[in-house]
């Protein structure tokens, strides 16, 4: 009975092709975009749960009190990790991991080895204790991992850098330099296999050890300073909620208060004992890490937009469902006499739903193959568009066998309603006619074609506002110059050389200013944060104000275009500016400076105010600005030259004759400022970009149905045009009764989607502190789109339909 069935199925499919292919082409495309998301949403949920008991490892997490507003952050004094490991049984592992000390080695380095003079650049330093790497247990290939870390100026790296620095050789006991410093060098004790790409320390080649090392005289021991992520491994069977509450209580009151009292020479510091500290599992870091406070090397998502787009495929996946039980019902008179004549000769009812459910399910296998094909074919794209690195898990069973599940589980769900509908006719009314005007019972019809162009119109908003708000952050203005910017990286090799570097720069004419800093107003590898509390002098037992604290020069203002509002730039020929900072406006109003200029502020060391720059966006746009100190400091990683000529062919040809007379063995490596402001929303880019495909795919599916609908609503009405022609009707007056019931309902569509639309977008820009204002006209807009991709599906068979002869659809009357 079953292979009748299949039989009959597979006739059907044959006989209507249109039909066939609008309800396959649908399913197989919004199976597709399943796939990809499937795929997109597995890589992003198994982050970091690679390691060997990873419901035991956690990152410490500070919960505070900052003036009212509740914080989180991960940077924690240095020797917190070692009296944790001492004071407390419940901990197997603890250590820290230090990403930013950019100007000690991590970030980015000009390496080269005791075999090669030569300089290479490359990126992914850190500093890690030996502990994290046992808490982890990393594969590896070369070397000790139980002692890779344990010596002073040891170092670990991954496969593919041993590969590029000692091709074809085991590099354990080799040494390298870091920046042409041959007086410190680095041992290679270890190689390790890469960190995967769903590890949120893939960003990671280098792991320098931070054993007896020391970034100033008694940093280690230091309970002021906090710099340090804290990674933890739990015993087994620890009580993670009394442990964070006795992890909490201890340090309060035996190292944070008394330790901070005796920095502040007996001043309160109760403030660190409201300090909470958290565990958050390792495997929540990349997903659950929005407004944590932690370094900006890791590649993070956001849970959120996990279940956005997983929302937009079951979405994508209904409309295609939508569209099959449309054209299974509308076409239910074609199949009446069918049914009659089966329930005439004994068919039972439920014979009759097993048939067009195996028909449904055929209709999904095949869609699920070609969907399966499509999404092997489009992964690259998807690839480029997201940004991401995902293959496609051809030798994992459970993922096919899942896939056909849910080919079973889509076919039965887009099938149950017809097989029960069509299964519900009577012979008496089959054989009377009366089926097929019951036919044109448009309710459930019309409802679920509501559906599909609310579905579509919330997606159209949706990419409309993402990318203006990203047109927005791009094109704002953000109080510093980021165009013609070359910044030079990798500067620190040249030493004593630097200073004269710069000047022979400046004297090039395409060259309007020059400046030696590590800390630019962008995010950007191997560029500088320092983070600080500042106080007004004297009242250091009062809350500080945070802020970063920069080291520059005395072209670093000009360079950038940055104004200042009082007060003077700093001076290579004043020499008291050695102990004087310039502030941005932030910082004074924090700090309550109504007439900055001559005040004395402090970090720990004293310095005078000489100016107040103008406040601009030196981090994303989904933050607000926060207080900046400028001061004259010694930085040399990185050079940033402001050019005034716009042939950046001619411009780069003679910064490199300049450098390679500096640097002769090391090769050139610059990057535009403009274009690193850009990178740091490549997320917000990507998500547009998604936004985009996805809206774009909803719509063509949405309207592969009303294309089928159309077409068998004008064969309905084929013989009743035919009439209306001969007595008269012009093709415009056809056309307008074929199309105003099909508008119709994508306006009311619009008017349903307005609201969610809104509400969801109003949600997702409240991330942003600076933001565009949803403007009436996005919706205007969108609902003229619409409206016109609904005209235009359905016109072409009211166009066809309207011009047809009116005897042919009356010859047999």
């Amino acid at each position: 009975m079953i292979k009748n069935y299949i039989k009959i199925a597979w006739r059907n499919l044959i006989k209507h092709k249109m039909y066939t292919l609008i309800k396959i082409g649908g399913f197989a495309f919004s199976i597709t975009a399943c796939i990809l998301i499937a795929i997109y949403i597995l890589h992003e949920k198994n982050y970091d749960n690679n390691y060997k008991d990873v419901d035991r490892i956690f990152r410490i997490v500070g919960v505070f009190n900052d003036q009212g507003v509740i914080k989180r952050g991960t940077s924690f004094q240095a020797p917190l990790s070692k009296v944790i490991k001492t004071d407390l049984p419940e901990v197997e592992y603890v250590g820290r991991i230090l990403p930013n000390a950019l100007f000690y080695g991590a970030g980015s380095n000009q390496v080269s080895t005791e075999d090669n003079n030569e300089s290479v650049y490359e990126d992914g330093f850190t500093y890690m204790d030996q502990e994290v790497l046992d808490m982890l247990e990393l594969p590896v290939l070369f070397g000790n991992r139980q002692q890779a870390l344990l010596a002073p100026r040891s170092l670990v790296m991954t496969k593919s850098k041993a590969d590029k620095l000692f091709p074809g050789k085991n590099p354990v006991g080799k040494v390298i330099y870091l920046n042409g410093n041959k007086e410190s060098p680095y041992t290679i004790r270890a190689v390790i296999e890469d960190f995967p790409s769903n590890s949120h320390l893939n960003c990671f080649n280098f792991l320098l050890t931070l054993k007896d090392f020391v970034f100033y005289p008694g940093e280690q021991d230091n309970w002021g300073a906090t710099n340090y992520p804290i990674y933890i491994k739990l015993r087994q069977g620890t009580d993670i909620p009394q442990f964070e509450k006795k992890l909490t209580a201890h340090i309060q009151k035996n190292y944070w208060i008394p330790k901070l009292r005796e920095l502040n020479n007996g001043k309160s510091a109760d403030t660190w004992g409201t300090v909470e500290l958290t565990l958050q599992p390792i495997k929540d870091i990349h997903l659950y890490s929005t407004g944590i406070m932690d370094y900006k090397q890791f590649e993070q998502g956001d849970i959120k937009f996990i279940w956005l787009f997983g929302a937009i495929a079951v979405f994508i996946l209904l409309i295609a469902c939508i569209n099959f039980i449309n054209l299974s019902t509308a076409k239910s008179a074609n199949r009446a006499k069918e049914v009659g004549l089966r329930k005439v000769i004994g068919s039972q009812r439920r014979d009759l739903i097993v048939q067009f459910l195996c028909e449904s399910v055929l209709y999904s296998l095949l869609s699920f193959l070609i969907g399966v094909l499509l999404a092997w074919i489009t992964l690259p794209l998807f690839n480029l568009v997201s940004g991401k690195t995902l293959d496609f898990p051809w030798l994992n069973g459970v993922f096919f066998f899942t896939i056909f599940l849910a080919a079973l589980f889509v076919g039965i769900l887009a099938g149950i309603y017809p097989a029960f509908y069509l299964s519900s006719f009577k012979p008496v009314s089959v054989f009377k006619g009366e089926i097929r005007q019951g036919s044109k019972n448009p309710t459930l019809r019309n409802g679920m074609v509501v559906f599909q162009f609310v579905t579509s119109v919330i997606l159209i908003i949706c990419t409309f506002i993402v990318n203006y708000q990203m047109n927005f952050i791009l094109n704002k203005k953000i109080g510093f110059d980021k165009d013609q910017i070359i910044v030079l990286q990798g500067t620190a090799t040249l030493g004593s050389q630097l200073k004269a570097l710069k000047e022979e720069l400046g004297k090039l004419p395409q060259v309007k200013s020059v400046s030696i800093s590590d800390y630019l107003p962008v995010q950007a590898s191997g560029v500088k944060r320092n983070g600080n509390g500042f106080w007004n002098e004297g009242k250091t037992q009062e809350a500080s104000q945070n802020g970063q604290f920069w080291g520059i020069d005395e072209n670093y203002l000009t360079t950038f275009g940055m104004q200042l509002v009082a007060g003077r730039n700093f001076s290579k020929d004043i020499v008291s500016d050695s102990s004087a900072v310039i502030i941005n406006e932030t910082l004074a109003r924090n700090l309550g400076l109504k007439d900055p200029i001559g005040a004395r502020i402090t970090n720990g060391t004293v310095y005078t105010v000489i100016g107040v720059v103008q406040d601009f966006n030196f981090e994303s746009l989904k933050d607000n600005i926060g207080g900046l100190c400028l001061a004259l400091n010694n930085s040399p990683t990185m050079l940033a030259v402001k050019l005034t000529g716009k042939d950046m062919e001619t411009n780069i040809q003679a910064l490199q004759q300049v450098w390679d007379k500096f640097a002769p063995n090391q090769t050139i490596r610059y990057s535009f400022l403009d274009e690193s402001y850009a990178k740091m929303y490549v997320d917000v880019k990507q998500t547009g970009n998604l936004f985009t495909a996805f809206s774009i795919l909803a719509i063509f599916i949405a309207c592969l149905g009303l294309f089928g609908l159309a077409a068998f609503m004008t064969e309905q009405r084929i013989k009743e045009i035919g009439i209306r022609k001969v007595l008269g009707a012009s093709v415009g007056s056809i056309l307008k009764l074929l199309t105003k019931d099909f508008l119709r309902l994508v306006i009311v569509a619009n008017v349903i989607a307005f609201p969610v639309a809104w509400w969801s977008m109003h949600n997702w820009l409240t991330d942003f502190a600076y933001r565009i204002h949803i403007q009436w006209w996005f919706f205007l807009v969108a609902a003229a789109v619409s409206i016109l991709i609904a005209l235009f599906t359905v016109s072409y068979q009211a166009l066809k339909t309207a011009n047809s002869k009116a005897i042919d659809s009356l010859r047999n009357e």
